[in-house]
């Protein structure tokens, strides 16, 4: 599987154990950066991983910030991205599973580079189960998208 790759200056680090995970799991790694410590805009980076996965160069994301937090809002604000904050392998998986996750994101200050492995896995490893109730859920998400597509209110 191709996965798209990006991370702030704070998940930069654990960004290259992700890498390095992916290359031993088999899976093709897009690396969007950063690609050092010098502080960045997580915003960028999560944007640049959405647009691999919705433009099709990649079937997956992985977005890192210290948090987790900032880097899942600014993922969920590009059209057709299910990002999902996760900090346990339910998570993680469930999220695939039942909602069609496609970017898993991370906190690098609140997860350990072991507990990213176990993350990773689970997120690659599940596949959306595609039952009734699933996609009947995911269409009013996505019609949510639309009814609110439009300029940001005061």
């Amino acid at each position: 599987m191709r996965i798209a790759l990006g991370a702030d200056h704070a998940g930069f680090e654990l960004k290259e154990k992700v890498l390095s995970l992916l290359a031993e799991l088999g899976h093709q790694a897009l690396d969007l950066g950063t690609h050092d410590l010098q502080p960045v805009d997580y915003p960028d980076f999560a944007e640049a991983v959405g647009r691999a996965v919705i433009e099709g160069r990649a079937e997956r994301g992985i977005v890192i910030c210290g948090s987790g937090v900032g880097a899942s809002v600014a993922a969920n604000k590009v059209r057709g991205i299910r990002a999902g904050l996760c900090h346990d392998t339910y998570s993680a998986h469930q999220g695939v599973e039942h909602d069609d996750m496609n970017v898993l994101v991370l906190g690098s200050r609140v997860i350990g580079p072991e507990l990213a492995r176990e993350l990773v896995r689970a997120f690659l490893a599940a596949r959306f189960t595609n039952e009734e109730r699933h996609r009947r859920r995911l269409a009013k998400v996505e019609a949510m998208e639309t009814r609110f597509s439009g300029p940001p209110r005061a």
